[in-house]
């Protein structure tokens, strides 16, 4: 089998632990110098190979490429870029070809969620359309927990459990000022269509705190909403509040929506919690409080769970094994074999039935009322977020790693996106 390079990149937002699976396809690659040589990252995700912009990997020392794994955010830069159809832009799809050719890039690594799985794809079926050998590969990445087929994704548990401590604690500060100050607090948390990092707030109502959730799989209804509320605080004298951005009114309106749209076209949202602690200062008249755990919650890699580390790691390892295996078009997947203990394996999917799919939670993992989670649910939730990975500290600061990212010389003309 001829030698060839591969292609790297990472794709939209980026995770605790997406450097781990980046360890783990950069680590695993090395150990295949019979079928893979470099492994080039592209700058910014998929737009480094469109502009050329190549990162040589073999670069970095095997000490730096190991600490990726303790590392949060994206090592080579991320972006929010969907390739189109091969009919309606022919046009990248041929240069990417140019750059893959021109580098022997035989092998192409794409780690990220839904619209990344989609690109990945497309680039597969290059062998078939346009007659260029390519093995395209998705590493599963997204705190949202919404691709189809795996048990989850990677980012995901170390995001559930920021959610669950942070609301724990918030918790206990309410609790200590509920009687003279504020009684209400009010976190927003990521999730466009799926409530999964919403559900993770619910945890904590084992330790005999009052939540209440909003999903976006529930349409939100305002009098049953602060009904409850109300019950709450009655009952505890104060209550926590889990909103996803992704909460909406039975019209279809967002509740945080902002009227712009990002590059996928998908609305932009923010600014939720506010919404939901003034409808509450208004019908019921509680003080409050309120954040946004925006970056904070995908970013906390000092808080990561080990299982989801691992678990990173482990599906970037086995995107490399199923490539020089000969697979092409799939994705590495999580299989839950058992809950408690929890046991899991890597299985594979086709990217035909990931790509454009989106995972909702289930309805049995919601309460009757809507507004809390299943004891089904937490037995799914509580092994993704158990067990600390702590990153190595240095004067008091996680020591993270920071790569050469050195840039190979462009072959080609340039290309402009």
């Amino acid at each position: 089998m001829t030698v060839k390079n591969a292609f790297y990149a990472q794709s939209g937002g980026v995770t605790a632990v997406i450097n781990a699976s980046a360890s783990g396809v950069i680590e695993t690659a090395r150990q295949h110098p019979d079928k893979i040589g470099t492994v080039y990252a592209g700058r910014n995700g998929i737009i480094g190979a469109l502009t050329e912009e190549l990162i040589d990997t073999s670069k970095e020392s095997a000490d730096d490429i190991a600490a990726l794994r303790h590392t949060p955010s994206g090592g080579f830069g991320s972006c929010r870029f969907k390739l189109k159809s091969l009919e309606d832009n022919k046009r990248e799809y041929e240069r990417l070809i140019d750059v893959f050719k021109a580098h022997n890039i035989g092998y192409f690594f794409y780690n990220g969620g839904g619209d990344s799985a989609d690109t990945c794809h497309k680039v597969s079926q290059l062998s078939e359309k346009m007659g260029f050998p390519i093995q395209a590969i998705h590493v599963p990445k997204t705190v949202d927990n919404d691709l189809p087929i795996t048990d989850n994704c990677p980012g995901f548990g170390s995001v559930a459990k920021y959610i669950a401590v942070s609301a724990l604690e918030a918790s206990f500060d309410v609790r200590s000022m509920a009687k003279t100050s504020t009684k209400i607090f009010v976190l927003e948390v990521m999730g466009r269509h799926a409530g999964w990092i919403a559900a993770a707030g619910g945890l904590i109502e084992d330790q005999n705190i009052p939540v209440v959730i909003l999903f976006p799989e529930i349409e939100f209804n305002q009098d049953k909403f602060t009904a409850k509320v109300d019950e709450k605080v009655k009952e505890y004298g104060y209550c926590t509040i889990v909103v996803s951005e992704g909460t909406h009114y039975p019209d279809g309106r967002f509740l945080a929506e902002q009227g712009t749209r990002d590059s996928f076209g998908h609305a932009q949202l923010g600014g939720a919690a506010p919404v939901v602690a003034n409808i509450i200062k208004d019908a019921l008249g509680y003080k409050f409080h309120w954040a946004v755990a925006d970056y904070l919650q995908r970013a906390a890699r000092h808080l990561s769970s080990k299982s989801d580390v691992e678990q990173a790691y482990a599906l970037g390892k086995a995107g490399v094994e199923f490539a020089v295996a000969g697979d092409n078009a799939i994705m590495p997947t999580v299989d839950r074999i058992s809950d408690s203990p929890y046991e899991w394996k890597i299985g594979k999917a086709n990217l035909a039935d990931v790509a454009n799919v989106e995972k909702m939670m289930p309805m049995d993992f919601i309460t009757e009322d809507g507004f809390g989670i299943t004891d089904k649910c937490k037995a799914y939730l509580l092994p993704l977020i158990d067990g600390e990975d702590y990153p190595p500290y240095k004067n008091g600061l996680p020591d993270y790693v920071v790569l050469k990212n050195e840039s190979i010389e462009k072959k080609l003309p340039e290309f402009e996106i």
